[in-house]
């Protein structure tokens, strides 16, 4: 029963996410510039391709399909936290700095994906911590993300961010009832809270007087 949860709640992710891609690309071609585009891009893709291992993770029986998409799913985290943070470093931090945070995340990325490649299932809180890691790494950029991104931007990202961290402590939680699905919620909700950040907050849509 849960893992039907857990295959059909990030089956609407997977939805969600290429809607998601398609709106980030065609608004990012209609209002942005080729940085908008190349980010949103990698962005929208990240979160398409995190929910869709995922889903497909929790939908095999088989036990060797279902290894191969959980090394998938596990790596995908990583590739989500990455893409979420390119159109922060490409478009609103940009030059050294953005190039600078660009570079290392990525590079964390790549290594934590060889990790998952081969050990997959192991050192799970180990590798819940890394993810937090990484995902606050955002905070040394904070001052100049203030300002430059609106208020509100930062507390879409801030928020995003919260639930994320949230769900990680209730992923741990191995007593509590549905747990995994639970978990999942959470990372549906950051990844809401991160997509209008993106969306509404970096790229410059005219608003109609």
């Amino acid at each position: 029963m849960e893992e039907r949860l857990n295959a059909v709640t990030h089956g609407i992710g997977t939805a969600m996410a290429v809607g998601g891609l398609v709106v980030l690309i065609a608004a990012a071609q209609l209002y942005g510039t080729v940085w908008h585009l190349v980010s949103f891009s990698i962005y929208g893709v990240s979160l398409v391709l995190l929910y869709l291992a995922s889903t497909l993770y929790h939908s095999f029986t088989d036990e060797k399909l279902k290894y191969i998409f959980k090394i998938a799913d596990h790596a995908a985290i990583y590739l989500l936290i990455a893409g979420t943070y390119t159109p922060f470093t490409l478009v609103v931090l940009h030059g050294a700095l953005g190039w600078t945070v660009f570079g290392v995340i990525w590079g964390l990325a790549l290594v934590g994906i060889f990790y998952k490649i081969f050990y997959a299932g192991r050192f799970k809180i180990l590798s819940t911590i890394c993810y937090l890691i990484m995902g606050w790494l955002m905070v040394i950029c904070i001052k100049p993300l203030i300002l430059i991104l609106p208020t509100m931007g930062i507390g879409w990202l801030l928020a995003g961010g919260l639930l994320y961290t949230v769900g990680a402590g209730v992923y741990l939680w191995r007593r509590l009832p549905y747990n995994h699905a639970v978990w999942h919620i959470f990372v549906l909700a950051g990844s809401i809270c991160h997509f209008v950040a993106v969306f509404f907050y970096i790229l410059p849509i005219p608003i109609s007087s």
